[in-house]
Order: structure tokens, then C-alpha cells, then sequence
């Protein structure tokens, strides 16, 4: 597959560490810099986006989790599907609780444990983003073929499983 390399500023950042450190192969540079950049540059425009509704990134993440679960989760539970630390779900949720967008509910088995789940505003908040966020990531990879998104997904998850948790 041969792709007409269009240069951009990874290329130029590589290129100058290439000459800074010429003992060093900066190679990686070429593409974990373009993940970090493709990274922030789509957190950049989520995070515009969510100003309208008054979250936050973290927070929306937190109501996603809760929102595609088919029950009230634990505070565990959506660590391990946000990738955010405990203390910063405790703290979160309590401020999606105060403005109604979560609930905080004591688990009917065992009173210790307290399960949080979506409200009905908070589902409306995540029904309302979902469907802009996927189309503005649809934008941001409309240049990629059906097969070219695949191969990129499965190369992704090689070094996403390689890094470990």
C-alpha cells in the first residue's frame, strides 16, 4: 500500500530530533507523535463541545460508562472502563450527583457498596453528544477506507495489548 506522504509537524519534529540527537533513531517519533496529536487534537474538540453542556471530559466519560451499561455500576466497575483513577470517580461523581446528571444509590444486597447509575438528564446530556461526537470522529478518519480503518484499529490494538494494563 503506497501512500503519498503528505509532510506534516510530526515530520518536522521528527526531522529535528533526528538532527539534534543524530545518534539516536527517532523514529517512533513518527508515530507516536501522530497518536499523541490525533489525541489531543479530537480531546481539543470534545472538550469544546462539552463546554455547551457543562461537563467536562472525565465527567462525560463517567456518564458514558454509566450510560452503556445495562445497570448501576460500582465506582470500580467505571474505573475500569474510563481508565480513571478511584479518588478521581469519587470526586467526580459527586459533582454529577449535586447537578442530577448521576445518582448514588446504596446496593440493595449489601449496604456498603454504593452503585451509581445515569438519570434521566444525564442519559439526555449523553444521547444528545453521542451522536456528535461519533460523526466528528467520523470526519476525522473520512480519509481512511473501510479496510485502511481495520488494518489501523488492529496495528492500534497490537500496541495498546503490548503496553499491558
Amino acid at each position: 500500500m503506497s501512500i503519498p506522504a503528505v509532510p506534516d509537524i510530526v515530520d518536522r519534529i521528527q526531522q529535528e530530533w533526528a538532527q539534534a540527537y543524530p545518534q539516536l533513531d527517532a523514529q517512533p517519533i513518527g508515530v507516536l507523535g501522530r497518536i499523541q496529536r490525533i489525541a489531543t487534537v479530537a480531546s481539543q474538540r470534545l472538550d469544546r463541545n462539552l463546554e455547551v453542556h457543562g461537563v467536562t471530559r472525565s465527567e462525560f466519560d463517567v456518564l458514558g460508562a454509566l450510560a452503556r451499561a445495562d445497570r448501576p455500576l460500582r465506582a470500580s466497575e467505571v474505573v475500569s472502563t474510563t481508565m480513571l483513577s478511584g479518588a478521581s470517580i469519587t470526586k467526580l461523581t459527586e459533582g454529577l450527583s449535586r447537578r442530577g446528571l448521576l445518582e448514588r444509590r446504596k446496593s440493595e444486597r449489601d449496604g456498603r457498596v454504593v452503585l451509581l447509575a445515569v438519570t434521566d438528564e444525564g442519559r439526555a446530556l449523553v444521547d444528545a453528544e453521542i451522536p456528535r461526537r461519533l460523526a466528528d470522529d467520523e470526519r476525522i478518519l473520512a480519509d481512511l477506507a473501510p479496510d485502511e480503518r481495520e488494518l489501523l484499529a488492529s496495528l492500534l490494538r497490537r500496541i495498546s495489548v503490548s503496553m499491558g494494563e
